[in-house]
C-alpha cells in the first residue's frame, strides 16, 4: 500500500512538472507570435520622413533591398542606391522614377568585394549634401555552395567577412556622422535566419556569424 502511495505521489508530481513545462513552452509560444503580430499589423506606422529626407540603401537592386527601396519610395523618401552592378542600379532607379513621382534618385557604384575604399570615397561625396535619415544595410555575399569552415579558401573568407562585416561597418560610419550632427537617423541592418533559425549552422559558419 505505501509504495502504491508513493508511486502514485511521483506520478502526480511527474504530471505537474510535465504540465508546468508544456505552460511555458506555450506561454513562449504565445509571447513570440503576439510580438511578431505587433510589429507586423498592430504597431501604429512611424513617420520615415521625421529621420531625414533621403534613405540609403545597400544592395538594392534584388530581393530584399529591391523591395526595401520601393516601401522607402511608396513612403515619399528619396533614395541612394549603392551597389556594384550600373546597369542594374540605372534599372532600379528608372523604375523607382517611373512608380513614385517626385521621388529622387542617387546611385553609387561601389563594389564592396574589390574596390570598397574607392567606393567609399564615392559614397561619402555621394551624400555629404544630403538630409540623410534612414541606413538599410542590406548588401552581402555568402558561399556559392554550403561547406564545412575547414573547406573555405582564404579569398573567399576575405570576400565574405569584407562585404557583410567590414564594408557595411564602413558604410555606416560615413553615413552616421551626418546623423550625429542633425541628432536624428535610423539604421537598419538587415541579417539571416541562418544565424538565429539554426545556430551554430556548420556548412555557412563564416556568413551565419557575418549575418547575426
Amino acid at each position: 500500500m505505501l509504495q502504491f502511495l508513493k508511486e502514485m505521489m511521483d506520478f502526480k508530481f511527474l504530471l505537474t512538472l510535465s504540465t508546468l513545462i508544456g505552460l511555458f513552452s506555450l506561454l513562449k509560444t504565445l509571447v513570440v507570435i503576439l510580438r511578431w503580430a505587433w510589429g507586423s499589423f498592430l504597431r501604429p506606422k512611424k513617420d520615415l520622413k521625421k529621420y531625414g529626407s533621403w534613405a540609403v540603401v545597400t544592395g538594392p537592386t534584388d530581393g530584399i533591398g529591391k523591395a526595401t527601396t520601393f516601401q522607402l519610395a511608396r513612403e515619399g523618401l528619396n533614395l541612394v542606391l549603392i551597389g556594384r552592378n550600373p546597369a542594374k542600379l540605372s534599372s532600379v532607379s528608372s523604375e523607382v522614377q517611373e512608380r513614385f513621382a517626385g521621388v529622387k534618385v542617387r546611385s553609387i557604384v561601389c563594389d564592396f568585394a574589390k574596390d570598397l575604399e574607392n567606393g567609399i570615397k564615392r559614397i561619402e561625396q555621394g551624400i555629404k549634401d544630403l538630409d540623410v535619415g534612414i541606413l538599410i544595410n542590406n548588401v552581402g555575399t555568402t558561399y556559392p555552395f554550403a561547406m564545412f569552415l575547414h573547406e573555405v579558401d582564404e579569398k573567399l573568407m576575405e570576400s565574405v567577412i569584407g562585404v557583410n562585416v567590414v564594408g557595411t561597418t564602413k558604410v555606416t560610419h560615413v553615413v552616421l556622422q551626418g546623423m550625429v550632427e542633425r541628432k536624428r537617423g535610423a539604421i537598419v541592418n538587415i541579417g539571416s535566419g541562418a544565424s538565429s533559425v539554426l545556430p551554430s549552422y556548420p556548412l555557412v559558419t563564416i556568413y551565419s556569424a557575418t549575418k547575426g
